[in-house]
């Protein structure tokens, strides 16, 4: 029996290919598996009979490989992580042009051989893994939202590019309620301000808002007393579309309510909530992305996960260029940068900070993105300590022992 062995694993939907290979780089497994509990717990209990100890590696972490990871954790085992992207790229160097899922597999086995840099992967909190799970489910509803509401102004320049510009769709959610009922200008004309306000009120929206809206459509549809072609089929579009957009609010109301319940739940929504930028659902996007926060060790590593740490590109003479790097977590720059720009508006710390860099001659999304990498010291800081954000920060003092 080997004392170690190393188990690339490449990740498929339907099927993984399972390749072990020996501290000498020789094959000593390759076996495709299929997606199930059973085939995965034979192949994990052969692997175990060649060698004592096991190194899996994974190249993929996204819904294809849970009942995998699942399986392996519940066995003990060592799981690392290989990006696909660095899978391809060390594949140049093998031998050979093709390209099969049991080579993939070779060259993850060979690359968590002679790598020892290669991030270890751990099970999720149970609360971490429910708030990926809505906040990518809320991120798939207003992407929805956006297209439909894209649509919905497409097919309204379509029956009156008037009432288009005048319609706040985004904005305000009265017009989305009016084009569920009023479509075509001239069913708009013959309601009039007051029967189409009186219609907005019944149906939730207040009566200032109301009023104001009804004004807007009608003068909008006054300037276009001339009918376009297929109106009758466009407006039955514009409803469907705006019945749909309101459907998706409801929607992402619903998944709101879930996340704000869920992350109240979770030990750091205290202190992550107490920063100034950050709310239930920016929170919870956080906690989202970092995952394991026993693997961020520090405030630079959390800076370099989320992309807000240059790294050099450097060549030959020219020196001291810096650039974003490729490799970072999308999600965690997405929160960090919200939160930078929030608290921009509402902490006057962050705003002054914003402003000194702006008078630096940096351009807004720079300035941005300095004060979103000074806010990650003091954010993780905070999760260190579990200790709560304050304006000032806390003055250290002499025992009075000490004093004396």
């Amino acid at each position: 029996m080997l004392d170690q062995a190393w188990v690339g694993v490449d990740v498929g939907k339907e099927h993984h290919w399972v390749v072990a290979e020996d501290s000498q780089g020789r094959v000593v497994l390759s076996r495709k598996v299929a997606n199930d509990q059973q085939e995965i717990v034979q192949v994990l209990q052969d692997a175990a009979g060649l060698a004592q100890r096991l190194v899996w590696t994974v190249d993929l972490t996204t819904v294809e490989a849970a009942l995998l990871l699942a399986v392996l954790w519940q066995g003990g085992q060592r799981v690392q992580y290989l990006s696909g992207r660095a899978v391809n790229q060390a594949a140049a160097g093998y031998r050979g042009e093709g390209k099969t899922d049991a080579r993939d597999a070779r060259v993850i086995a060979d690359q968590a051989r002679m790598r020892r840099d290669l991030p270890a992967l751990r099970p999720s909190d149970g609360l971490v893994a429910e708030l990926r799970m809505l906040t990518a489910r809320r991120a798939d509803l207003v992407c929805d939202r956006t297209r439909a509401l894209n649509r919905l102004r497409q097919q309204l320049t379509a029956v009156c590019p008037a009432l288009e510009r005048a319609a706040e769709v985004t904005r305000q959610r009265g017009w989305v309620v009016l084009l569920t009922r009023y479509q075509r200008p001239a069913a708009i004309r013959r309601a009039g301000v007051a029967r189409l306000a009186a219609r907005l009120v019944a149906d939730g929206v207040r009566a200032g808002t109301a009023q104001a809206i009804a004004q807007a459509a009608v003068a909008a549809v006054r300037t276009q007393p001339l009918a376009l072609p297929g109106e009758a089929v466009t407006g039955d579009l514009i409803a469907e579309l705006a019945s749909q957009v309101l459907d998706l609010d409801a929607r992402i109301a619903t998944v709101d309510a879930a996340i704000k319940q869920r992350f109240g739940r979770h030990r750091l929504a205290k202190v992550i909530c107490s920063m100034p930028g950050f709310g239930f659902r920016l929170g919870a996007e956080l906690l989202a992305a970092i995952g394991d926060l026993e693997l961020v060790d520090s405030a630079d590593r959390l800076a370099a996960y989320a992309g807000l740490a240059p790294v050099a590109n450097d060549s030959g003479n020219r020196t001291g260029r810096r650039h974003r790097p490729v490799r970072y977590n999308r999600a965690l720059r997405r929160a960090l940068y919200l939160s930078a720009l929030v608290a921009i508006r509402c902490d006057p710390a962050a705003r002054a900070y914003y402003q000194r860099k702006r008078a630096e001659g940096e351009r807004p999304i720079q300035a941005t993105i300095c004060l979103a990498r000074r806010r990650t010291n003091v954010l993780w800081a905070l999760l260190r300590d579990n200790r709560t954000w304050q304006p000032e920060p806390p003055v250290k003092t002499n025992h009075p022992a000490e004093a004396t």
